[in-house]
């Protein structure tokens, strides 16, 4: 088991130990990512993920892909609550990134993601990307809430 698919399940019991998000549980995209949670709140999310080897792109950087999929994550976890809503889901409507250094193999990047504006449905979340104190990139993400699918 991956240390996120581990945090993904974490039980009860350990709880206090490792954040979680509902959401991630079935999250096999963040799983294989290697995304691990940091913190989960309503409208506030942090998370990590570690620049390996096959996440680099041919200039021996990271793919710009990833780093949005790290910030696309952390978004979606800030959208949702942790212990989700059965009737509802909050998808991304739009998003873009701002890429402002690279990262590299072995870069341990850390995504938070906030809430800015709510109305409605609609949602505006901002998502800074960090190496230790140093800003790698800024992602921003409008949402919009929908009934869960399959849901009445």
């Amino acid at each position: 088991m991956t240390e996120s698919t581990q945090l993904a399940h974490a039980s009860p019991e350990s709880a206090h130990q490792a954040p979680r998000h509902r959401m991630l549980e079935n999250d096999r995209a963040s799983q294989a990512l290697g995304i691990t949670v940091l913190q989960a709140d309503p409208g506030h999310a942090r998370i990590r993920m570690s620049i390996r080897e096959d996440m680099t792109n041919g200039f021996d950087i990271a793919h710009g892909g990833m780093i949005f999929s790290l910030a696309d994550t952390c978004f979606a976890m800030a959208c949702n609550h942790p212990e989700l809503d059965e009737g509802t889901i909050t998808v991304a409507a739009g998003a873009d990134i701002n890429f402002l250094r690279s990262a590299h193999l072995g870069d341990d990047l850390v995504a938070e993601s906030h809430q800015v504006a709510q109305a409605g449905r609609s949602g505006v979340y901002d998502v800074t990307i960090t190496r230790g104190e140093e800003l790698i990139g800024v992602f921003r993400g409008r949402s919009r809430t929908v009934p869960t699918p399959g849901k009445k």
